[in-house]
């Protein structure tokens, strides 16, 4: 074999080499998400908060379920009901595994959304959807640690005032790590897609 030939080959082994190694790899790729991933984000990893029967929760209570948590308030005229009867609708898109799906509901304006309040609203979506209620005092604080916006708009009345909020969900896994930000119009079929890539990947 002359020299030339044999740095020929020489080349053409490394080539190889290095495209066997690239298919290796692209075979144990990470799912693909419609939401944005957020996997390792250094903030909302949990919450103790008061539901609407009054027992405080903690991610640590929906373990092994994927939970969606979601921030706003009962008299919300149109993104709150929206995304509420579009996680209903997720729920009955996933069949078998809507069981492990958890909606958490948590309120920004815990001055008019009661217990009673929020046990109704709930129930208008599903019953098994769970509301928190922050106190007054905990809710600034809950509310910069999951990066959520919400402000008060004074109406006619003291009574008939509106909260201006963030309108995105945030989606844990059956572990309760974070793991997704999911914009308020993305849809049905994104939300049921990106659920069953983290139930299929748990």
């Amino acid at each position: 074999m002359n020299k030339r030939h044999a740095l020929r080959l020489l080349a053409w082994t490394g080539l190889a080499a290095v495209a066997g190694t690239g298919l290796a790899a692209c075979t144990d790729r990470k799912p693909s998400f419609n939401a944005v991933d957020i996997t390792g984000a250094d903030y909302a990893k949990g919450f103790t908060l008061a539901d609407a029967d009054g027992r405080q929760r903690t991610l640590a209570d929906f373990k092994g379920k994927v939970v969606v948590m979601f921030f706003g308030y009962a008299q919300c005229p149109d993104v709150c009901p929206t995304t509420m009867t579009e996680m209903a609708q997720v729920k009955q898109q996933l069949g078998s595994d809507g069981d492990k799906l958890q909606v958490l509901f948590v309120t920004v304006d815990p001055e008019r959304d009661t217990p009673t309040v929020m046990k109704a609203y709930m129930g208008a979506f599903d019953p098994a959807f769970v509301a928190l209620i922050p106190t007054p005092e905990q809710l600034p604080a809950l509310a910069k640690d999951y990066k959520a916006y919400y402000k008060k708009v004074e109406g006619k009345t003291p009574t008939s005032y509106s909260m201006d909020h963030s309108a995105a969900s945030f989606v844990y896994d059956t572990e309760g790590r974070l793991r997704l930000y999911a914009r308020y119009g993305a849809g049905v079929p994104a939300m049921v897609s990106d659920l069953r890539a983290l139930l299929k990947s748990d």
